[in-house]
């Protein structure tokens, strides 16, 4: 009997001595090298990939923003602000009752086949809105040169780039709107053009947030 108990005792005591060990070193150690290594290496990323302005936090670049003009007294929807540039469609272009103008963390697409009418109404509506939004004195913008992610969202919803043809057909808009040449701004989309990761993965692309960063320093300079 006693060496029963003596034998239980000490099985107990040395899993009491094995949790412990291993909450101070998966607890604790482990979680404070990685933060380490990841502030020491990454410090951009670890936090969160944020993006600063006039010395403050305004987003990420790992996150899409709207750029919409305030609701107007019975409006449900805002209208877009078009002296910035535009981002992908941010709601799956219709109700989205998991992410709705990025107000929430969780983010999702519509979920919608290609051939459903609902997303085939919501594209030609987006499609006929970039082409009035985005024709100008001078620069009609054709049906063939609206690229689709002018008109789809991305499966998370929450893209922070475009493509830069998509960039490109705002470009005259946003010159208009803002009292600038052209080529100013086409120069600007330019230099913000980000290539194929490692040059072969994924597609060039420009981030609407550091893109209007910027636009807005060129427009203070002007």
């Amino acid at each position: 009997m006693n060496n029963s108990v003596t034998n239980t005792a000490r099985l107990l005591w040395a899993g009491l001595r094995a949790l412990l060990v291993l909450t101070v070193v998966t607890g604790v150690l482990y979680p404070l090298a990685i933060t380490g290594v990841a502030q020491g290496l990454f410090s951009d990323k670890a936090n969160g990939s944020e993006i600063k302005a006039d010395g403050k936090v305004v987003g990420s670049s790992l996150i899409g923003q709207t750029y919409n003009l305030p609701l107007k007294k019975g409006q449900e929807t805002p209208e877009p602000d078009l002296k910035w540039f535009q981002p992908r469609p941010s709601n799956g272009l219709g109700t989205n009752s998991v992410n709705t103008q990025y107000k929430l963390i969780l983010s999702g697409a519509t979920n919608r086949s290609g051939d459903n009418k609902d997303l085939i109404d919501w594209v030609k509506a987006a499609k006929a809105a970039v082409i009035k939004d985005n024709s100008v004195n001078g620069y009609t913008v054709k049906p063939s040169d609206v690229p689709a992610d002018a008109v789809t969202s991305s499966g998370s919803g929450l893209d922070p780039d475009i493509s830069p043809e998509y960039a490109d057909i705002q470009v005259h808009r946003i010159a208009e709107k803002n009292g600038l040449p052209v080529a100013q701004v086409q120069k600007l989309v330019d230099e913000q053009t980000e290539g194929r990761t490692l040059g072969f993965i994924g597609e060039p692309r420009v981030n609407v947030l550091e893109l209007n960063i910027a636009l807005k320093e060129l427009v203070a300079k002007s």
